[in-house]
Formats: C-alpha cells, structure tokens, sequence
C-alpha cells in the first residue's frame, strides 16, 4: 500500500488526510502554516513529507499555491514518486511542469475533486483524474479510499477540464434558480414549497437536493463557502478562455457571487445565495 502524503491542509486537503487515516491508509499531512490536523501525524517540512510518502497528494488554494508548491517539490529527491494533484487551477499549471516531474523520475495526474469536505468525508466525492495511464491506474489505487467515483477522463490536464465542465454546470444552475426564486417569491410562492417540487422533479440537481436544511436554515454549517465558489469561477472562465470558449452563463454565475459577496455572505455557505435572492425579491 502507498504512503500517501497530504500537502495542504485546509477544508478539503483536511478532510481527504482524515478520510485516508479512517480508512487505515498510511497518512502523513504537511501545510505551509504549520497547521495539524487531528487524527493525520504531520512532517515537520515538506523534505521530511515528501521522503515519507510515495504518493504526494497536494490540496492548495490557487495558482499561485499550487506553482510554489510544485517548484520546491522539484527541488527534492521525487524518484519514484507520484503527484496527485486535486487542487482547482488552470491545467497549465501542472502541465508545465509535466517534464521536470518526469525527469525525475516521477509522475504527476490532476485529479480534481467534484464535491466538498463532508462528501470527502463520507467517501462520496467525485475525482476525475488527467493522466497518461499507469499514473492514472497508480493514482486510483491510490485514491480509492477516498471515494468509488473516480474517472479517468483523459491526458494530463483533462481532469480539471472535466470539473470545470461539472461543476460549471453547477454554477450555472446556481445562478438560474436565484432569478426563478425571485419571480417564485413575486408569485406568492413559498421558497420551500418550489424547492421541494424542483427536487422531485426532472428539474432536480443532487447539489441543490443536498443542500435543502442549508438551504432553509436548518444547517448552519460551512460545507463550501461562497467566497470559494467566486474562485472556482474565476478558474472555469480561464479554462474555457484557454481554450478559446465563451461562457456567458458563468458569467452570470460571477456576478451572482459577487452580489452575494458584497451582501456579506463571503464565508456563508454557497446556500446562502437562495435565500437571499428569494427574501431580496
């Protein structure tokens, strides 16, 4: 079994550490900060982490992260290493450093995850992986303890195409059910009783039906907060210029989390959205 070495240690990275020691995988976590999490040991630094581990599972915040944090890891002894990386950023980002990583002796897939912290926890999260195909195979052993939904979509880079394709969708339907519950509170119409018909019906999407307590106010925990779907956002539209696609309805969907944002609700769970549109109606 491969040692897994976890690198970044927020929300998600967190929960992926845990879920791995739940499982009885071999974890270490390291993060920048310093910060620990219970249950996961932590390396002192990230030589010490990555001579650890066999498989090098990095979970950071953006670009800028996840290139700092490729670039020391060419600086250490990768020999037989294999970089997993889950974190939501423009595949350039990996990919221009596919050679290097591969000079080393090591491989490197994007494998980005499709869900947040509590279906990680759950082990009911997606991951579509982007790689050539013993990476991917190494990678999904790997990753299997995390969740059974895991694809290989394609080539290095594929993966994070393939979530931004996903969970664009999700945006976008996102950004469409705040306009549909303002003309619903116009109507007269009890948000909870749209909401309830929306997810019975072929017009359900599972992320909104999952989040109905958060929805209602039922469930006032963080499972992904608005600020980070502003992100994510930014990211998709980049792919999608990358590859020379306009995207007009994640547009749309920027704007809405920009409002939202400015409402105060930057760290309020993306829930929060519904709610206010419907009661700003």
């Amino acid at each position: 079994m491969d040692r897994i070495g976890v690198i970044g240690l927020g929300r998600m990275g967190a929960a992926m550490a845990q879920r791995f020691a739940g499982q009885g995988v071999p974890v270490t976590g390291w993060t920048r900060s310093g910060r620990g999490v219970e249950g996961v040991p932590s390396a002192p630094d990230l030589a010490s982490l990555v001579a650890a581990s066999d498989v090098l599972v990095t979970s950071l915040f953006d670009d800028a992260a996840v290139a700092e944090t490729l670039d020391a890891l060419l600086g250490l002894d990768l020999s037989g290493k294999l970089i997993v990386e889950t974190s939501t950023v423009v595949p350039g980002v990996v990919k221009a450093r596919a050679d290097r990583v591969a000079a080393l002796g090591a491989a490197v897939v994007d494998a980005p995850v499709s869900g947040g912290p509590e279906l990680v926890a759950a082990g009911q999260c997606g991951i579509f992986l982007g790689g050539d195909e013993a990476a991917a195979a190494r990678a999904l052993e790997a990753l299997k303890a995390l969740t059974d939904r895991i694809f290989h979509v394609g080539p290095l880079g594929s993966g994070l195409v393939m979530k931004t394709i996903n969970n664009g969708m999700i945006q976008v339907y996102m950004a469409g059910l705040t306009e549909q519950l303002r003309l619903g509170r116009r109507a007269g119409l009890p948000m909870e009783t749209a909401l309830n018909i929306l997810c019975g019906g072929p017009a359900a999407m599972p992320a909104i039906r999952d989040r109905m307590p958060r929805i209602l106010g039922q469930d006032t925990t963080v499972g992904f907060p608005v600020s980070g779907m502003h992100k994510d956002n930014d990211v998709f539209r980049r792919v999608a210029a990358e590859a020379g696609v306009e995207t007009p309805a994640l547009a749309v969907a920027e704007q809405v989390f920009e409002t939202a944002i400015d409402a105060g609700l930057a760290e309020a769970d993306g829930a929060s959205i519904f709610a206010r549109a419907y009661h700003d109606a």
